[in-house]
């Protein structure tokens, strides 16, 4: 199984981001919110936005490996989610925003679930 293997690496981006975030309230002393610093909110907004994105990425890369997409497709799809998610996270993050490395992020997240889409209709509706 391939999903799986994404599934654990994405998750291990959601620990850090989530840990990081964790850190910048403890040294900020803000419980709930953002407290008007601007590392905060990036920090909360790479990891809300991992969480919003990740999820339904690896929900589509699993139905695909249960529809019986070929390895090699599987692979280059969950390689463009979690590729996606980390460009996307270390540009959020920085303060110093990286538009472009932003861009990018998004553009390879949004190529992994047109993908999975375009595969789960192709293998749904293939006789």
């Amino acid at each position: 199984m391939i999903w799986p293997l994404f599934a654990a690496a994405i998750a291990l981006l959601f620990v850090v981001l989530s840990l990081r975030t964790i850190r910048l309230r403890n040294r900020f002393r803000v419980a709930l919110g953002d407290g008007d610093r601007v590392d905060l909110q990036r920090a909360i907004r790479a990891h809300a936005n991992c969480a919003e994105y990740a999820p339904f990425g690896l929900l589509l890369l699993m139905a695909c490996e249960q529809l019986g997409a070929a390895t090699a497709v599987l692979l280059v799809d969950g390689a463009l989610l979690l590729i996606g998610r980390v460009v996307h996270a270390l540009a959020v993050s920085r303060r110093a925003e990286r538009i472009r490395q932003r861009v990018v992020g998004m553009a390879c997240t949004f190529a992994s679930l047109l993908l999975s889409s375009g595969l789960i209709l192709l293998l749904s509706l293939s006789p």
